[in-house]
Order: structure tokens, then C-alpha cells, then sequence
């Protein structure tokens, strides 16, 4: 790849964004325990972080890491950019470790490499992504019957998740958590493409919001991002950090690029090798997210090893008085 301007513009953004995101996690979580001393936890549904600055200056810092992120591939190729995301992984753990003195063992740090290796060798070989002229043409491709099984399946998946395994295990699995953010993110990221590229054209004179479809794709992306705000305040608030950024960066990576082979068929020029490459990648990422869940899983256990049960006080002696 020629080192052009416009290349190392591309990389200072991708890795501003990473630094703002890794960071965000960390000022997230320190204003939602701030507003949990005072206020009903974030985990147990309560919405109290919402008056707490701190957590405003780590959304402020997500969305200046989104915007650097977006701006990024105006500059540079997707296959320069995406895999940096993976840093905000570093960042997150890093100031985790230092700042909320949230510790990872051995394991914890193998699973962090092997998660961030896994997901880089999945986007490196990723397909291509085709040029979109117009929101009309993507509608096109969401309405095919492959992108629609896939999105009624998220959707539905979603909903079990909420519905069901957030009452019964969402306080005690992060993975619960997790994936409500990762399959609506799936979706969020289709959504702002659409967006983008409306955005794009009608800059260039070609108005795209007098279409409904551009304000459905709009909508979409208001939808989804509240409920993975929602759902990632829970899973920061209930879990480790320096756990729960690798995993949610994971899941939704693999999502995410599900999604995007779906409904634009990329992986129908791909060869053998680069497909057996992302299933070496995805298997990769599985062990490393084992390694994380079972590491989150003996933290947890470790509190409570050799606690034994307060013991009960002695009840007073009786006094017998004889008459």
C-alpha cells in the first residue's frame, strides 16, 4: 500500500477513534458507579447515570471516536481502518488496569490477544464491498429474502434475549448482554451506510430524504442505538471492563460482517483459501472469548472463595429465677 497522504490521515483518525472509544468505557463506567452510589444501578434498571456528568463525557467521547472512525474511510481503505478498531481494546484494558484497577489474569490477556488476532485476520480477508450509488439500490439489496431471514432472526433473537434470558440470567451472563448490543448492532451498521450514503448524495445535489426509505434506514439507527446504549450501560455497570470491550468488539466484528456478506453476496467471488482463512479467524475468536468468559466467570467466584458464612451470635444465656 503506497504511504499516500491521504492514507496517514486515515490512520491518525482510525486510531484517535480507537483511543476515544477504549477511553469512553472506562469514563462510562466510573460515572455509572458514581451515579450508583447515589441512585438505583444501571444493572438493576435504574437510569440514574443519566444525571451524572461523567457518563455524558464518556457518551461525548464515544460518539467523537464514531465520528473520527467515520471520517477515517473517507480517507483511507476499509482494510486499513476496520482492523484498528481492535485497538480500542488495548486502550479500554490499559486504562481499566490503571484506572478502575480492574485486573486481568494470565488467561484474561491470552483471550484479549486471541480475539484481536482472530478479528483482524477476519477483516483482512473479508470481501470487497461493492460501490452504492444510491439509497434505492441498497433498499434493493435489504429486501432480498437471504437479508430479510437474517434480520427477522436478529430481531426475533433480540427479543428472547430481553424478554426472556435478561429476567432469568442477564445479571450473571455477560454474553446476554453482549449479543443484544452485537445483533442490534448488525443491523445499526446496515442502517448508517444507508444514512451515509444519503447524506453523501445529497450533498452532491441529489436529494435523498424526500425518499420514505432513507427516513425507515433513519429510524432503524435510532432504534437500535437505544437499545444498545441501554444494554451496554448494563453489561459495563454488572461486569469487568477490561472484559466486556473485547467481547462486545468481537461479537458484533462477527455480526456485523455476517450481516454485510448477506446482503451484498461478497462471498461469492471469494476463494477457497479466504473463506477457510475467516473460519480459522472465527474459531480463533471463539477461543479467545471462552478464555474472557471463563476468566470474567473465576473472578466472580474468587469473591466469595474462602468467605465462609458469618456466623450467627450466640443467643444470650437464660436466666433461670427460682422462687
Amino acid at each position: 500500500m503506497v504511504a499516500s497522504l491521504d492514507n496517514v490521515r486515515g490512520l491518525t483518525l482510525a486510531m484517535s477513534s480507537s483511543a476515544f472509544i477504549g477511553s469512553s468505557f472506562v469514563i462510562k463506567k466510573i460515572g455509572l458507579k458514581k451515579a450508583g452510589d447515589s441512585g438505583v444501578r444501571a444493572g438493576s434498571g435504574g437510569h440514574s447515570y443519566l444525571y451524572e456528568p461523567l457518563w455524558w463525557l464518556g457518551m461525548i467521547t464515544m460518539i467523537l471516536g464514531e465520528v473520527a472512525n467515520f471520517a477515517a474511510y473517507a480517507f483511507a481503505p476499509a482494510i486499513l481502518v476496520t482492523p484498528l478498531g481492535a485497538l480500542s481494546i488495548i486502550f479500554s484494558a490499559v486504562l481499566a488496569h490503571f484506572i478502575l484497577k480492574e485486573r486481568l489474569h494470565m488467561f484474561g490477556i491470552v483471550g484479549c490477544i486471541l480475539c484481536v488476532v482472530g478479528s483482524v485476520g477476519i477483516v483482512l480477508h473479508a470481501p470487497k464491498e461493492r460501490k452504492i450509488d444510491s439509497v434505492g439500490e441498497i433498499w434493493h439489496l435489504a429486501t432480498q429474502p437471504g437479508f430479510i431471514v437474517y434480520s427477522c432472526l436478529a430481531v426475533v433473537g433480540a427479543l428472547f434475549l430481553i424478554f426472556w434470558a435478561v429476567k432469568r440470567s442477564g445479571h450473571r451472563k455477560m454474553l446476554v448482554y453482549i449479543a443484544i448490543c452485537s445483533l442490534m448492532g448488525s443491523l445499526t451498521v446496515i442502517s448508517v451506510k444507508a444514512v451515509a450514503i444519503a447524506l453523501k448524495l445529497s450533498f452532491s445535489g441529489s436529494n435523498q430524504f424526500i425518499y420514505i426509505q432513507t427516513w425507515f434506514f433513519i429510524s432503524v439507527v435510532f432504534v437500535c442505538c437505544l437499545v444498545q446504549l441501554n444494554y451496554l450501560n448494563k453489561a459495563l455497570d454488572s461486569f469487568n471492563t477490561a472484559v466486556v470491550s473485547p467481547v462486545y468488539y468481537v461479537m458484533f466484528t462477527i455480526l456485523t460482517i455476517l450481516a454485510n456478506m448477506i446482503m451484498y453476496k461478497d462471498w461469492v467471488s471469494q476463494s477457497a483459501t479466504q473463506i477457510a482463512t475467516q473460519l480459522c479467524g472465527f474459531v480463533t475468536i471463539v477461543a479467545g472469548t471462552f478464555l474472557l468468559h471463563k476468566t470474567n466467570t473465576s473472578n466472580t467466584d474468587s469473591r466469595h472463595v474462602g468467605s465462609a458464612p458469618t456466623p450467627s451470635p450466640p443467643p444470650p444465656p437464660q436466666i433461670c429465677i427460682e422462687e
